[in-house]
């Protein structure tokens, strides 16, 4: 059985690599930010709204407000509609389901274990790392005062739980939610591929004697 990978990872665990590059060693397709464009063109939804909402959940009415996802009535009046928020989240709801069903990939975040949690050919990984680590890899990659690199780790990581929370039913980062968690600090990138990869033939293989 060929199967749809979701990777939910922390910020600065090197999740977005892990997955690029098992996606390349399995030689399926890979989906980060690039399932936002996909939802966005479906939906018709501005790709700059999806952009601003990336795994960011607000429950505020001033916010709604702001963004024009309240629509009005002719006499001003506010309809009760679904807020901005909830309609991206079903638009990429409705746009990981459709690509699922095109064949094996990589998924990274955006609640795609909870989405594909009823289907049968789906492995779920978690990406954990140390501290020290995630700090010096976000160095890496963002003009950030080296000062207020973990709070920023904090914040982000602290922004993905409350949108996990908020639309699933389940707790961010819970393991026993997952096939397996990593730490890339322990195993590395390449070692956490690697792992990945033969647990994936291991149910591969499981499945085809089922």
């Amino acid at each position: 059985m060929d199967h749809v990978i979701t990777i939910s990872r922390e910020f600065g665990s090197g999740g977005r690599e892990v997955g690029k590059k098992l996606s390349e060693k399995l030689g399926i397709p890979f989906y980060d930010k690039e399932l936002l464009e996909i939802a966005s063109k479906e939906s018709g939804i501005c790709r700059e709204l999806f952009d601003r909402n990336d795994e960011a959940y607000t429950n505020s009415f001033l916010y709604s407000l702001v963004m024009g996802s309240y629509p009005t009535s002719p006499d001003g009046r506010i309809e009760p509609e679904m807020p901005l928020n909830q309609k991206i989240f079903l638009a990429q709801f409705d746009t990981i389901k459709s690509i699922a069903k095109q064949g094996p990939c990589v998924i990274v975040g955006r609640c795609a274990d909870y989405v594909l949690k009823n289907e049968k050919n789906v492995i779920n990984f978690f990406i954990t790392g140390n501290t020290a680590e995630k700090k010096r890899r976000i160095l890496e990659r963002y003009d950030i005062e080296k000062n207020k690199v973990e709070d920023f780790i904090k914040k982000t990581d602290k922004r993905r739980a409350s949108y996990y929370n908020y639309y699933t039913d389940m707790k961010w980062g819970e393991a026993r939610n997952f096939d397996m968690c990593i730490n890339t600090s322990r195993t590395g990138i390449d070692g956490a591929v690697e792992i990945m990869a033969s647990y994936i033939a291991i149910k591969n293989c499981a499945s085809e004697q089922d």
